[in-house]
């Protein structure tokens, strides 16, 4: 019975070594092409170790996940950075944590980074890397907090700006329109009155006229003697005979004086015969 038993425990023991140098050798070989920035080897090694040789330690889960993120593999390095969250060693949860900080920075996550940021700090306080990317984060958020509320009230004071603006042309553009109203309605009065005081012009023109030539009418009545006229008169028919001959008679000198009148000018120059 002895010697089946010490066959079988070489067997065991044969096992046994060759499965720690197929981990020794895998381990050396993902550590040289994660150094190498070959990720893609150092991800297929260090899975087969964590996965397959059930190699559950800490440190090849962090080389996987480093090997995941610094190939850009965003999703699977957060997976396994928050698998090493559990973990009982408080340093690999700070960095872990930290990795998980730096992967939602770089996504535009700032309050979950610096959420993440703190859960480092917690873990460990003495992580100096996590503080320093919490302090710059901070500070960098509270600097485009404060860019962001002077970017707002710049706005702000530009739309007001804008506004008061618009409404000054507003008010002149009002203004401009109430002062054209009263020049066009001043205008429009001034020739209203000039039209009318034309027609009380000429309306007066006319009454005038009226006047004047109903007081000539009067005045030629009064010039004219008609025979009836004369029968009013109380005189003598002798004497109504005299001053008609005298009328006649000056009617005739009148024409007499027309007719000896030269019709062309006197010339010097000739005898006047």
């Amino acid at each position: 019975m002895k010697p089946v038993l010490v066959y079988i425990l070489l067997i065991i023991f044969s096992d046994d070594v060759n499965e720690i140098a197929t981990i020794n050798r895998l381990k050396n070989e993902a550590e040289k092409a994660y150094n190498e920035g070959n990720y893609s080897e150092a991800i297929q090694n260090y899975s087969f170790l964590y996965d397959t040789l059930r190699q559950d330690n800490d440190k090849i889960l962090l080389n996987l996940s480093n090997a995941y993120f610094n190939a850009q593999d965003t999703s699977n390095a957060q997976y396994h950075y928050n698998k090493l969250t559990d973990s009982q060693n408080r340093d690999m949860q700070s960095i872990a944590y930290q990795q998980l900080g730096v992967i939602a920075n770089n996504m535009g996550k700032y309050d979950e980074a610096l959420e993440q940021f703190k859960n480092s700090l917690r873990a460990n306080p003495n992580n100096n890397d996590s503080r320093y990317n919490y302090e710059l984060l901070k500070r960098l958020m509270e600097n485009n907090q404060q860019q962001q509320q002077q970017n707002q009230q710049n706005k702000d004071k530009q739309n007001q700006d804008q506004q008061n603006q618009d409404q000054q042309k507003q008010d002149q553009q009002k203004q401009d329109q109430q002062n054209e109203d009263q020049q066009n309605q001043d205008q429009q009065q001034k020739q209203d009155q000039q039209q009318k005081d034309q027609e009380q012009k000429q309306d007066q023109q006319k009454q005038n006229q009226a006047q004047q030539q109903e007081s000539n009418e009067e005045d030629n009545k009064e010039k004219q003697v008609q025979p009836q006229d004369m029968e009013k008169m109380e005189i003598s028919e002798e004497m109504a005979r005299m001053i008609l001959e005298a009328m006649r008679n000056n009617e005739v000198q009148y024409i007499q004086q027309m007719q000896k009148k030269p019709t062309k000018p006197k010339d010097n120059n000739k005898p006047d015969w």
